[in-house]
Parts: structure tokens; sequence; C-alpha cells
């Protein structure tokens, strides 16, 4: 059995970012944690749905398994 290694996400914290997951759901908002199972918290967090529908969710916990997509909104250094 093998251990979990810690995603590289370090770059991405306190960073706006895009989330892609399966059922075709998009969230955005500010990365403020994750797991090494790629468990993210994400702040200020924005449903994006068809058209310009946003729908403001908050504070949220993304499960690992469900992300397909990872993108960063502001400039990565």
């Amino acid at each position: 059995m093998s251990k979990a290694h810690p995603p590289e996400l370090k770059k991405y914290m306190d960073k706006r970012v895009m989330v892609k997951l399966n059922g075709g759901r998009v969230v955005e908002g500010t990365l403020r944690g994750f797991d090494p199972f790629m468990n993210l918290v994400v702040d200020e967090g924005t449903e994006v749905r068809k058209g310009t529908d946003r729908v403001r969710i908050g504070i949220c916990v993304i499960r690992g398994s469900s992300i397909i997509m990872l993108e960063s909104l502001d400039r990565i250094s």
C-alpha cells in the first residue's frame, strides 16, 4: 500500500482558483488549504453555472476525488 504524496499546491495558496468538478460543476474562489488527497478548502466560493449565473457558496471543502481540473486565476510567481 502506497502513501499519498501531498500535491504541489503551495504556490496556489491564497490565490484565486477555478476548480472543474465531475458532473460539469465549476467553482471559483480562494484556495485556503489542501491535504495529501487533494481535498481543497476554498474560501469566498462561487459556483459558476450556465451562462452568466453565479451562486455564492462561501467557504467550502471540495473532495479531491471529484476534481477534474484546477486552474489559477491569479498570476503565480
